[in-house]
């Protein structure tokens, strides 16, 4: 059983008030005109007294004949019904309006298609006060139904940007224990060194990404930390460089947003035989982050299954769910250059839906 809700009990008085307003506006005027309280009176009870059925039909139709038949598509159940009541509740006036004769009042000829014509008139009156019961409950059953869609979507986002997030962070934890491991070999110090700072990462990773945005200082340093941890395994044929120039560090991005081409950079970017070029820029202008990511491209092979190309997939997925209309994605491959680029503006509202300018 459908408990009453709070919004029920508003939406009833809301009603009430409509109709009383109906009611009590004649009476109200009449009395302003004459200032006879009398007059008044009986303006209101003859609203009362043309105003009742229409009251009852409008109510009937708003809370009862919705439900039960219209919405369930009895349409015909549903204009039979209505079509019975309002013969059964003016049985009385229509039967005197047919045989005048029978209540001892004398109908001259002419006077017929008057009658007639008011009868049609108040048949109209009631299919108006039908019609605005159904649409008004129309309205707002379709109004809660997107509001309550709307919720169910903003769930399933949130619910979906956290189980991306989750997966960035053990992929992450994946390459960067990969390149600690190489490094074991080559030099026990430094891999010390590279744990105690993997450690610092990690910290920033669980303890401060958990909100939907962070500063984006933090997440400059943490960019930073890690390039320079992942540039201990390469070796002298690869050039890595990176200018990460913000204006306002207090600015909120989402967190982890660029990490995954970073590592997609190391992962497929750089060989230990030939020559490697890895280029990574973050810029500010006016609020406006530019993110930019140029490798080398050497693909691994099937069988190495590290890092294969999850991490691009939830990027453009995040940003879709976070920035829609506020991003723009630019991604090549030419002369084995992989080059990638992200244009957003996080600080603009995403119901505003606006096109960045290249």
């Amino acid at each position: 059983m459908k408990t009453v809700s709070k919004k029920d009990v508003t939406l009833f008085l809301m009603l009430l008030l409509v109709w009383a307003v109906v009611i009590f506006i004649s009476p109200l005027v009449t009395y302003l005109a004459t200032r006879n309280l009398e007059t008044a009176s009986t303006m209101l009870r003859m609203m009362c007294g043309m105003l009742w059925f229409p009251f009852l039909l409008f109510f009937l139709n708003f809370y009862v004949f919705w439900r039960f038949l219209f919405a369930r598509r009895r349409y015909v159940l549903f204009v039979l019904v209505n079509l019975l009541l309002l013969v059964i509740i003016n049985y009385g006036s229509f039967y005197a309006w047919i045989h005048p004769e029978r209540f001892g009042f004398r109908m001259p000829r002419h006077a017929w298609l008057g009658m007639y014509s008011g009868w049609f008139v108040y048949f109209l009156l009631n299919v108006v006060i039908i019609a605005a019961a159904i649409a008004i409950r129309h309205w707002l059953t379709t109004r809660r139904i997107r509001q309550q869609l709307e919720e169910e979507r903003h769930k399933n986002t949130e619910a979906e940007l956290a189980w991306l997030k989750n997966q960035i962070n053990p992929h992450f934890l994946f390459n960067t224990l990969n390149n600690i491991s190489s490094l074991t070999q080559i030099d026990a110090d430094r891999a010390q060194d590279a744990i105690a700072q993997l450690s610092d990462l990690l910290r920033y990773a669980m303890y401060e990404t958990n909100k939907k945005t962070v500063p984006i200082s933090g997440e400059v340093e943490f960019m930073r930390n890690y390039i320079e941890l992942m540039k201990l395994r390469c070796n002298e044929q690869t050039s890595v460089d990176y200018q990460l120039s913000i204006a306002n560090g207090q600015s909120e991005v989402a967190p982890l947003l660029f990490i995954s081409l970073i590592e997609n950079a190391f992962k497929h970017g750089v060989s230990t035989g030939r020559p490697s070029t890895i280029n990574i820029s973050l810029e500010q202008n006016y609020g406006r982050l530019t993110f930019v990511c140029d490798n080398t491209n050497y693909p691994k092979s099937d069988k190495d299954r590290s890092g294969s190309g999850i991490g691009i997939e939830n990027t453009r997925r995040r940003l879709e769910l976070m920035y829609a209309g506020r991003y723009e994605w630019e991604q090549s491959l030419e002369d084995n250059i992989y080059h990638v680029k992200i244009t957003l503006n996080p600080n603009v509202n995403a119901n505003d839906n606006l096109k960045l300018e290249t």
